[in-house]
């Protein structure tokens, strides 16, 4: 039986005052084409950041770089006050503090919401089994399925998957949450469900940036909002305002076509 290991001490501490994610200067390229064109972004502890576009703005390229799933072609980007420009071991022990959340749940077919949830502690962080199982269990009740703790994915809808996903980051005790448009492969009723129990998670003071093309959520759950066209970040403030009032006559036109499925010109 493999021992127990604490990883606290393994673990990064947040700075009080100090950004949790730092973004300077932030290019990627693939090939020819230039997908970011430096951008900067700072959010703080505690903030949840919602980041909305058009396809192929760059969004989710950006949130990819956040924990270094996407090399940066140039540009920095700190996480917990750490350089992701780091060897594979310090990268992964970053990574511990880094929750992803994807379009697809990405579960293991043949292992049930349970043990999904259990698996990462266990190769990751070194929980024992016992410490893990009490983990998961407590994060999927979280997410409100502590009654499916024994299915396995394909006996669950793509919502239930898709908080079995949610739950088994949640486990990890990530510092900095990421969702890339988590809602997206679901159909409205199912998606209701993600929303709800991500709109749960904001309200307990968590770290996230959400990449999502829901703007009422947005609005609902987010500190700020992030709109970014073209490789940059062309606007970004208070939901309340910058959905509302957008200053860009891009964004407005963006949330013509999103909102009311017209275009402005």
């Amino acid at each position: 039986m493999r021992a127990d290991r604490t990883d606290v001490t393994d673990r990064i501490d947040v700075v009080d005052g100090a950004p949790v994610i730092r973004v300077s200067g932030l290019h990627k390229s693939y090939g020819e084409t230039e997908v970011l064109k430096g951008v900067d972004l700072e959010v703080d502890q505690g903030e949840v950041v919602c980041i909305i576009g058009p396809s192929g703005s760059g969004k989710s390229t950006l949130l990819r770089c956040l924990n270094h799933l996407e090399v940066p072609t140039s540009g920095a980007v700190e996480v917990l006050g750490q350089s992701l420009a780091v060897g594979p071991r310090q990268l992964t022990r970053i990574r511990r503090d880094i929750g992803m959340v994807f379009q697809q749940f990405n579960l293991f077919p043949h292992m049930t919401a349970l043990e999904n949830v259990m698996e990462g502690q266990r190769s990751g962080l070194g929980r024992s089994k016992d410490q893990a199982r009490r983990i998961a269990l407590e994060a999927l009740e979280n997410v409100g399925l502590s009654s499916h703790a024994d299915a396995r994915p394909a006996s669950l809808s793509g919502g239930q998957q898709q908080r079995v996903a949610i739950a088994r980051s949640l486990a990890m005790n990530p510092k900095v949450m990421l969702f890339d448009e988590p809602t997206s492969a679901l159909d409205p009723e199912l998606r209701a469900e993600v929303l709800d129990t991500m709109r749960g998670l904001a309200a307990e003071d968590r770290t996230m940036v959400i990449v999502t093309h829901e703007m009422s959520f947005a609005k609902l759950v987010a500190d700020r909002v992030v709109f970014i066209d073209g490789g940059v970040i062309v606007e970004q403030g208070d939901p309340h305002l910058v959905l509302a009032q957008p200053s860009s006559e891009r964004l407005q036109r963006f949330l013509n076509l999103v909102l009311w499925g017209e275009d402005s010109d």
